[in-house]
């Protein structure tokens, strides 16, 4: 179980930092395009300025959408407790199926960890969804895995 607990916090300090990272990026992207809409200067050719103000203020509201998921994602690793035991899988299980490794917390991807892959998924994501709330031994639709154990 140990191992488990090591796993599990590299797991999430992974997650930690993807985050992070996204974070990083769309804070730079909404800096350039407030600086590109300051720095829109009015032409001869109006139409073609408010065209160009129009796509930047469009492109800043698609960050502010993506930096509101980006908050929600670090809200959702803050309630993560890797030293948490629990019989069945919730938010942050370390699951172990016939399949593949997964751990619940949000939707990341393939990490490899001690040699090992794990699929780090949303508990709103299909897989997710199917592995919540199963017990060791239980078998979910995705690949008719069977949950080997649950950390």
């Amino acid at each position: 179980m140990n191992d488990y607990l090591n796993i599990k916090r590299q797991l999430l300090e992974y997650c930690i930092q993807f985050v992070q990272q996204k974070k990083d990026t769309i804070s730079k992207s909404l800096a350039s395009n407030k600086n590109d809409l300051f720095s829109e200067t009015k032409s001869s050719a109006g139409d073609k300025h408010e065209t160009g103000r129009a796509m930047i203020q469009l492109e800043m509201e698609k960050a502010g959408q993506q930096l509101s998921e980006v908050n929600l994602m670090k809200e959702v690793l803050s309630r993560i407790k890797v030293d948490r035991e629990s019989e069945v899988a919730c938010l942050g299980s370390l699951v172990k199926t016939t399949k593949g490794n997964y751990f619940l917390a949000i939707s990341v991807g393939k990490v490899i960890v001690e040699q090992q892959d794990y699929f780090v998924v949303s508990t709103n994501s299909p897989i997710g969804k199917q592995l919540l709330g199963k017990n060791v031994s239980e078998s979910i639709p995705f690949n008719q895995a069977k949950i080997l154990e649950i950390a």
